[in-house]
């Protein structure tokens, strides 16, 4: 009888895996090949599960707005996709302030590193050992060394702080961390009033806010320093243009109810490793759009290393997002023999003429504007640095000259004529900023409509 049950099963897949004995069965083999059937079929069911979940993912993706944010390192990518969160899904970004908040807080002691390192240069060079003599023991030295030992217990906590996130980054001078990573939950420090007194303790030892309310009046003061000021003139150092800069603001972040704000999110800095993408579902309401619908957006590194690893980005691609920032006289940090701006030209120029991306929408975000207004009422020539400019030097005409420039290369380097779609931005103008990335998903959506043939 039990020999015919079993030959019953003869079509169950699990039963031919796990076949009972030819003979007769204990109990306990009994229930041992139960027990391991059930397994199977357990793993089988959330191997279905996945693959079905996969399948569900991948035809949303694909009906979904795709956006590749591309360009150089430092071009402003990071603060336009923050722009996007910004414009389609505020309430998910809400609750994420507190951790920009630790963000912001590192990229000032980050700052204030780079300060005291330059000023280490200047006043205490590396072939002179530390003064012992009263003739080399300068008031500019006593200061430094003042400023230094004032400062310490920040720069500790921010080597600590910035190692725990990615340690073989850690010291590059950013706050680094890697694609993929749950970054976000490591600094997600504070903890309600309502916290153990336990684990308020370990929270007070990895949150930056008390050490720099104590360290206020020193920060202020090395950055407030006429004798710094002039270090930074002297070398050309206009720290202000860089991401991450918050030093003109420390006495308001160096507050015990220091909350960021919009425009501190979108200028604070944080350099991610490798190829991240973006889901952002748009909120009921939000800029008149529907709600439910997806927005996928890619942000690939910047680097010149980084590179070759964009091409497998480019397959299912709607719109490129090519940000060149108006940056004319800066070089790459990674070759300081290469000019920003001929760098963005060389790299439009291979997008441009690429067959894979002849069908991707290329949309130009000229960014920066706001920088390129500084550096020209400080009287920086464009000339100087661009032999062929022979336009009047101000913001109107600059940045006429590079879009024109620009154009001319999709034009003449396009495998097929497409449309030319250039805005000027400044990614720290959130609000005209949203408004251009409305557009902007709008335009996708209409070619998507026209390539399907519903328009």
């Amino acid at each position: 009888m039990g020999n015919k049950s079993k030959a019953g099963d003869s079509n169950n897949p699990f039963t031919n895996r796990t076949p009972p004995p030819s003979d007769s069965e204990t109990a306990e083999q009994m229930t041992k090949r139960i027990k391991q059937e059930e397994a199977a079929q357990q793993v089988s069911k959330e191997i279905d599960e996945i693959l079905y979940e996969r399948k569900k993912y991948l035809e949303k993706k694909r009906k979904a707005v795709q956006i590749l944010l591309l360009g150089q390192s430092e071009s402003g990518k990071s603060s336009i996709l923050k722009n996007f969160h910004l414009a389609f899904a505020p309430k998910a970004f809400q609750k994420e302030r507190e951790v920009w908040r630790t963000v912001i807080q590192l990229n000032l002691i980050s700052s204030i590193k780079r300060v005291l390192d330059i000023l280490k240069e200047e006043w205490e060079p590396e072939e002179l050992e530390i003064p012992t003599t009263p003739d080399l023991d300068t008031p500019l030295l006593r200061n430094l060394r003042r400023m230094r030992l004032g400062l310490s217990p920040l720069i500790f906590l921010e080597n600590t702080l910035t190692h725990s996130l990615a340690p073989e980054l850690a010291g590059s001078g950013d706050v680094c961390v890697r694609a993929g990573t749950p970054w976000k939950s490591l600094l997600n420090l504070r903890r309600p009033s309502t916290a153990s007194s336990e684990s308020r303790r370990k929270t007070s030892s990895s949150d930056p806010s008390s050490v720099l309310v104590a360290s206020r009046d020193n920060i202020v003061a090395l950055w407030e320093d006429q004798a710094v000021q002039e270090v930074l003139k002297r070398r050309e150092l206009r720290l202000e243009f860089t991401s991450g800069f918050f030093l003109h603001d420390a006495r308001r972040i160096a507050s015990e109810d220091y909350v960021p704000t919009d425009a501190d999110i979108v200028r604070a800095r944080v350099r991610t490793m490798g190829a991240e993408e973006h889901q952002l579902t748009i909120e009921k309401g939000e800029q008149g759009l529907d709600s439910g619908s997806d927005i996928y957006v890619t942000d690939v590194g910047g680097s010149r290393s980084a590179r070759q690893s964009w091409i497998p980005f480019f397959e299912s691609v709607n719109a490129i997002l090519f940000i060149a920032p108006l940056a004319f006289n800066e070089t790459l940090e990674e070759d300081p023999r290469v000019n920003r701006l001929e760098d963005s030209f060389s790299l439009w120029r291979e997008i441009c003429s690429s067959k894979l991306l002849m069908h991707a929408q290329l949309i130009l975000f000229l960014n920066k504007k706001d920088v390129l207004s500084a550096t020209l009422e400080a009287g920086v020539t464009v000339k100087k640095y661009v032999p062929s400019y022979n336009m009047p030097n101000d913001v109107l005409h600059v940045t006429k000259y590079f879009r024109e420039k620009f154009h001319a290369y999709l034009r003449k380097l396009s495998p097929k004529p497409r449309p030319f779609m250039c805005y000027e931005t400044s990614a720290l103008d959130t609000s005209a900023t949203a408004a251009v990335l409305v557009g902007v998903r709008e335009i996708i959506i209409r070619q998507q409509l026209e390539d399907a043939q519903m328009l």
